[in-house]
């Protein structure tokens, strides 16, 4: 584990006004090629969270997104290679990214996936991974997830709320299966992200 004393350092201007700068691209696209309901999905709110932890020099934000997006980015990342190389989609989720209606520039550029969890593992070198991350995600979770369901459709399925990626199927009455989504994120894929992550930096130094 490396020296905390390397991990308290401020990020560099040209990275808090980027990362403005690409909300200030991002968001538009978005916004006008799927509607503001896109901004629910969970990497959504990822991308514009991180971007403000960066902005800000928030170790609090970075880490609640760096337990909420190493696992699902990796996941995205490989059923989009999983397309492209095979034709199919082995989890699901990156459909809209071969969908030529629409623009190719905006699909371009959910290939963020492809760099938050680098951009968030050097993010926590530099200011250490606060241990309350798991927690805050967890709490940021659940209401983004109720609201997921009342915005989404059984096609757009935000979030997973209406079905899930595996077998394609509700868990229930919709207050049982949100339950299933919510208890699957925080257990299965934001717990483990932060027991590693906790092993591989140290807290943020308090000066």
């Amino acid at each position: 584990m490396a020296s905390s004393t390397s991990h308290s350092k401020s990020f560099p201007v040209w990275i808090r006004w980027a990362a403005l700068a690409w909300l200030l691209v991002w968001i538009p696209a978005y916004w006008h090629t799927w509607g503001v309901a896109n901004f629910l999905h969970l990497c959504d709110v990822a991308v514009v969270l991180t971007c403000l932890g960066l902005w800000s020099n928030s170790p609090l934000l970075l880490s609640s997104q760096a337990v909420s997006s190493l696992l699902i980015d990796a996941a995205w990342v490989v059923d989009a290679a999983a397309r492209f190389l095979t034709g199919r989609h082995w989890i699901g989720g990156t459909e809209y990214l071969f969908d030529s209606s629409f623009p190719l520039w905006v699909r371009l550029l959910s290939l963020f996936h492809v760099i938050m969890p680098f951009l968030l593992l050097w993010a926590l070198h530099r200011v250490g991974y606060d241990r309350r991350g798991w927690v805050a995600q967890s709490a940021i979770t659940i209401p983004v997830v109720v609201f997921a369901r009342l915005a989404a459709t059984p096609k757009t399925n935000i979030n997973f709320v209406y079905s899930d990626p595996f077998f394609h199927r509700s868990w229930g009455p919709w207050p049982l299966h949100l339950s299933a989504v919510v208890a699957f994120l925080v257990f299965v894929v934001y717990l483990p992200t932060h027991l590693l992550l906790s092993r591989l930096f140290p807290p943020p130094r308090q000066d």
